[in-house]
């Protein structure tokens, strides 16, 4: 009986080894491990708090009960609106499984990495927003030009008070910009927004979502929650996530296959056919290039080819 086990041991962790490899996996246990420890930093988690002066005057300003863009408006604006027309997208189009999976997969791991890493830095750096000391209310004997720290405040709220130590980089910004910054990229790639000659609406429509994303990061410097160096890192922060994740499972804008995402794990795209339903191409040499009169996609492939077919 030993013996049978450890003769089925090989094969079970072969076969293990060979679906965490030709599948997502490792993607849905990554996503898990950040969902889990966002999840505690939220709840469980303080800033660092950096000491102030009453005389600071960057620190004044008064703190808005009503935001523009509440957090639960910047959910539904940049999570709930982008997941459901990818939703819709998928009903009309009706795409392979495989597109589908990884274009909602990729949204969802662009917004929770990027809110993780966006709380993990607010937590350390601990800088104070510009309505710090309206949150802090201040004892009315507090020295006005020392150095103070938080124990000088009589604010009551604990979200209210802690959440004054939170300012870079502005977790709106980096969200509106991971989740709208996303729907841009899909758009741009399936309308091949930077192929040549690509008309100016199309090119409109697809930096649309980013138009959204930049208003509701001017939001945050309009209700005093931030400055512009906050607002400016946490939208780069965002589209720098989003985009490099983007391309863990798309090809670059540039490519002829840009609306296509990459090969599913696993699976064989030999034939031209099967390349273009995954999105992949595997490298050729020069002789397969000019066997087959294949080319790559660029820029000015339509202008190039237009020149070539003209009679001489």
């Amino acid at each position: 009986m030993a013996g049978k086990a450890s003769k089925d041991s090989p094969g079970l962790l072969e076969s293990a080894r060979r679906f965490w490899q030709k599948s997502y996996a490792g993607d849905y246990l990554g996503l898990t491990l950040l969902l889990t420890a966002y999840i505690l930093i939220k709840f469980f988690g303080e800033p660092f708090h950096r000491m102030f002066r009453l005389d600071d005057l960057r620190i004044g300003f008064p703190h808005a009960e009503i935001e523009r863009v509440s957090v639960f408006w910047l959910f539904i604006y940049t999570g709930v609106v982008p997941l459901a027309l990818l939703v819709l997208w998928a009903g009309l189009i009706r795409p392979s499984v495989h597109k589908i999976h990884v274009t909602i997969l990729g949204l969802l791991v662009s917004i929770i990495l990027t809110c993780f890493i966006t709380d993990v830095i607010k937590d350390a750096v601990g800088r104070p927003r510009p309505d710090l000391i309206a949150r802090c209310k201040p004892e009315a004997d507090t020295p006005q030009h020392e150095l103070l720290t938080i124990a000088v405040c009589t604010e009551t709220s604990h979200h209210v008070l802690h959440d004054g130590w939170r300012s870079f980089p502005s977790g709106h910004s980096s969200f509106a910009f991971a989740g709208l910054g996303y729907l841009a990229l899909f758009f741009a790639s399936q309308a091949h927004a930077l192929r040549a000659r690509a008309s100016l609406a199309t090119f409109i429509i697809c930096l649309s979502p980013l138009l959204g994303a930049a208003l509701i990061a001017i939001s945050r410097l309009e209700d005093y929650r931030h400055d512009f160096a906050d607002v400016i890192c946490g939208s780069l922060m965002g589209i720098l996530i989003t985009y490099f994740n983007w391309r863990r499972y798309y090809p670059s804008l540039f490519s002829r296959d840009c609306d296509e995402p990459h090969a599913q794990r696993g699976s064989r795209s030999g034939s031209p056919a099967g390349r273009k339903a995954n999105g992949f191409e595997r490298v050729r040499d020069e002789e397969e290039v000019l066997a087959t009169g294949d080319r790559r996609f660029s820029i000015g492939d339509d202008e190039e080819s237009h020149e070539r077919s003209r009679p001489r």
